[in-house]
C-alpha cells in the first residue's frame, strides 16, 4: 500500500512538471507575439489619426452604452422588485388573515386532527396547482413553554427548512408583535438556487406561537430582467459596430485628403516639385487641395528661379575666378619686382610697394577661397581619405602658427593622449580645417592661451580648439559658419583672412561626415570642436569631447595625456641654435612618462634633447 502511495505520488509530480513546463514554453511562445501586437497597436496609434479616431469613438461609444445600459437594467430590475413586493406583501396579509381565521375557529382536540388541519390550511395557503404561487415555512417560536397539545413543530414547503430564511428576518419577526416584515433571499428549487421575497408574520395555535414565512418566486422577474439585458446588450454591441462603421467612413473621408497631402508634401520636400493632389467636388477638402496645389506650383516657380539663380552666380564666381588666375599672376610677379625693389624708391612709393604687394597676397588668398568655395558648390569636391595620426597633424599645424602665435603674443597649448590616433582623413583637408580653427583662436584671443585638446573613444576623435578671447554670443555661434559673416561688421577687412575660411573648414568637415560645432559666450572666449569619424562610413554616434568647456582649462577623457606649449619666446635647441616660437626641436619627442621638464614652452638644454610638460 505505501509502494502504491509512493508511485502515484511520484506519478503526479512528474505530471505537475510536464505541465509546467508546457505553461512556460506556451508562455514564452506567446509573449513575444502579444509584445509585438502591443507594438503594433501602439505604432498604429501614433502614425494614424483615422485609427485613432475610429478607436477613440469606440471607446467612448462602449462606455456610454455601459452607463446607460447600467442604469436601464437597474431602473427595471428595481420597478419588477417593487412590483413583485407590493403584491407579495398585500397577498402575505390576506393569506395570514385566512390562516389565523381558521386556526381560532378550529375545535380540534386530538394530534391527528391538529396535524390534518394545520397541513391543509398551509397547503391552502401555498397555492397548488400547475405552478407553486408562494411556498411557506411554519416554525415555532423558541423558548417557549411547550403546552400538551402542541404536537406541530414545523413544516415547509417542497423540503425547505427554515435555514433559508435570514437571521435579520426571524429576528424581526421575533421580536415584533403583529407587524410584517419582509427580506430577499435564495431558496433551492431543484438543482439551482432561485432569488425570491420572504414575508414573515406571527400566528398562535392553540397557544403556541408561530412564526410563518411566505416565499414568493422571483424566478420569472429575474428571466424577463436577463431577456432585457440580452436585449441591451445585443442593440449596444449592434449600435457601437454601426457607430464605428460611420467614424471609419467620415474619418477616412476627412483624412484620406489629409495623408494624400501629406504623401505630396514628403515628395516636394524629396524634391519632385512636378507632385500635385488629387482635387474633386468643391468642398473644403477640395479648396484645400486647389490651394496646396498652387501653393506648390508657386513655390516650385520660385525654387526654380532660385535654383537658376544660384546656378548662374556659381558659375559667375567659377568663371571669374578662374578667368582673374591669369591678370592676378602677372599683377604678382609685377608687385613682387617692385616690392624687392622699394628699397631704392622714396618713402611714399615704398610704402606704395609694400601696400601692393600685402592687398595682391591677400587678393590671391580670397581667390583661391573663392575657387574652392565654388569646387564645393559645383559638387566636385573629392575626398582623399588615408590612415593618419591626428595628433601629429595637430602638432605640424601648431608648428606653422608659431609665427603668428608669437605676433599676437599668445600661448597655444596641447592636451592629447599618449601616443598616436590613426584616422581616416584627407590631410589637406584636416590640416586646413585645424589651421583656420588656431588662426581664428589667435587672433580672437586678445593675446590669451589657446587650449588644443584630443580626444578619441570606440568610434570617433575630436579636436577641441578653444580660446579665451572675445567670445561669441549664441546667435553669432549659430552663423559663425556663414560666408563672409563677421560677428562684429565694423571690423576692418584688414584684418582676418577671406570671410570663407569657416565655410570651407564647415564643407570639409561635412565630406569627411563629421561635425564641425561652435560655443561661445561673450567675454569667456570660444570653442570650436571637429568631431571625425575613425573609419570611413561609420555613423559618429558621442564627440569624445564636451563642447561647452567645463572650465577654462583642459577637458577630455582624463586618460594619460602629453602636453605641448607654444611660447611667444624663442626656444633654446639643444644644438645651441634658436628656433621659432613654438617650434619643435628637430627629433625631438614629447612623452608625458619623460622626467624632463619644460616652463611656458622652454627647453633645457640637455643630451636627452628634450624637455617635456605633464598633461596628464
Amino acid at each position: 500500500m505505501r509502494f502504491r502511495t509512493r508511485l502515484w505520488v511520484k506519478r503526479a509530480r512528474i505530471v505537475g512538471v510536464r505541465v509546467a513546463r508546457l505553461v512556460s514554453i506556451g508562455a514564452s511562445r506567446l509573449l513575444p507575439g502579444i509584445r509585438y501586437l502591443l507594438r503594433s497597436l501602439h505604432r498604429k496609434w501614433r502614425r494614424s489619426l483615422q485609427f485613432r479616431t475610429v478607436l477613440t469613438t469606440l471607446m467612448l461609444a462602449i462606455a456610454s452604452f455601459a452607463v446607460v445600459g447600467a442604469y436601464l437594467s437597474n431602473q427595471i430590475a428595481n420597478n419588477l422588485f417593487q412590483e413583485r413586493l407590493v403584491q407579495a406583501e398585500s397577498e402575505t396579509r390576506y393569506n395570514v388573515k385566512q390562516v389565523q381565521d381558521t386556526f381560532d375557529g378550529a375545535q380540534v382536540t386530538d394530534q391527528s386532527s391538529v396535524i390534518t388541519l394545520v397541513y391543509d390550511t398551509l397547503n391552502a395557503v401555498e397555492g397548488r396547482g400547475s405552478v407553486i404561487q408562494r411556498r411557506y415555512v411554519f416554525e415555532a417560536m423558541p423558548e417557549q413553554t411547550k403546552p400538551r397539545n402542541r404536537w406541530v413543530e414545523s413544516r415547509a414547503s417542497d423540503q425547505l427548512t427554515i435555514s433559508v430564511i435570514p437571521t435579520e428576518l426571524r429576528t424581526a419577526v421575533q421580536d415584533s408583535g403583529k407587524e410584517q416584515f419582509w427580506a430577499s433571499t435564495e431558496f433551492p428549487v431543484g438543482t439551482e438556487d432561485r432569488p425570491g421575497i420572504a414575508v414573515g408574520n406571527k400566528v398562535t395555535f392553540n397557544g403556541t406561537v408561530y412564526e410563518l414565512y411566505l416565499i414568493y418566486d422571483l424566478n420569472t422577474a429575474q428571466k424577463t430582467l436577463d431577456e432585457i439585458q440580452n436585449v441591451l446588450l445585443a442593440g449596444g454591441a449592434v449600435l457601437a459596430l454601426l457607430i464605428g462603421a460611420v467614424a471609419w467612413y467620415v474619418t477616412r473621408n476627412v483624412v484620406s485628403p489629409v495623408s494624400h497631402a501629406a504623401l505630396v508634401s514628403e515628395k516636394l520636400a524629396a524634391g519632385q516639385l512636378q507632385e500635385r493632389m488629387v482635387v474633386k467636388g468643391e468642398d473644403e477638402v477640395a479648396r484645400l487641395g486647389a490651394s496646396f496645389n498652387h501653393m506648390a506650383a508657386s513655390l516650385q516657380e520660385q525654387i526654380t528661379q532660385l535654383a537658376t539663380l544660384s546656378q548662374m552666380q556659381q558659375r559667375f564666381v567659377s568663371d571669374v575666378s578662374h578667368e582673374l588666375r591669369t591678370p592676378l599672376t602677372t599683377v604678382r610677379m609685377a608687385a613682387e619686382v617692385l616690392y624687392d625693389a622699394r628699397e631704392d624708391f622714396d618713402p611714399i612709393n615704398k610704402r606704395s610697394a609694400e601696400l601692393l604687394y600685402n592687398q595682391v597676397e591677400r587678393f590671391q588668398s580670397l581667390l583661391a577661397d573663392l575657387l574652392e568655395i565654388s569646387r564645393f558648390d559645383a559638387g566636385v569636391a573629392t575626398l582623399d581619405a588615408e590612415p593618419g595620426d591626428i595628433v601629429q597633424l595637430v602638432s605640424h599645424v601648431m608648428e606653422g602658427v608659431a609665427p603668428v602665435a608669437a605676433e599676437y603674443g599668445s600661448e597655444v597649448t596641447l592636451n592629447a593622449p599618449a601616443g598616436s590616433i590613426i584616422v581616416d582623413m584627407d590631410d589637406r583637408r584636416i590640416d586646413r580645417i585645424l589651421r583656420n580653427l588656431v588662426l581664428n583662436a589667435l587672433e580672437h584671443g586678445e593675446g590669451r592661451p589657446v587650449n588644443i585638446s584630443v580626444a578619441a573613444n570606440d568610434n570617433a576623435v575630436a579636436v577641441a580648439v578653444r580660446d579665451h578671447g572675445i567670445g561669441l554670443a549664441p546667435a553669432e555661434a549659430a552663423r559663425v559658419f556663414d560666408r563672409f559673416w563677421r560677428a562684429d561688421p565694423a571690423r576692418a577687412r584688414t584684418t582676418g583672412g577671406s570671410g570663407l575660411g569657416l565655410s570651407i573648414a564647415a564643407e570639409d568637415a561635412k565630406l569627411h561626415n563629421g561635425w564641425l560645432q561652435a560655443w561661445g559666450r561673450k567675454g569667456s572666449g570660444a570653442n570650436f570642436r571637429l568631431t571625425l569619424a575613425l573609419r570611413q562610413g561609420e555613423t559618429i554616434a558621442k564627440s569624445p569631447l564636451q563642447l561647452e568647456p567645463v572650465d577654462v582649462g583642459f577637458h577630455g577623457d582624463g586618460g594619460e595625456r602629453t602636453m605641448l606649449l607654444l611660447d611667444p619666446a624663442p626656444v633654446t635647441r639643444a644644438d645651441g641654435g634658436t628656433a621659432a616660437a613654438g617650434s619643435l626641436p628637430a627629433g625631438g619627442t614629447h612623452d608625458a612618462a619623460d622626467t624632463g621638464t619644460a616652463a611656458r614652452g622652454t627647453q633645457e638644454t640637455s643630451t636627452a634633447g628634450t624637455g617635456t610638460k605633464d598633461g596628464s
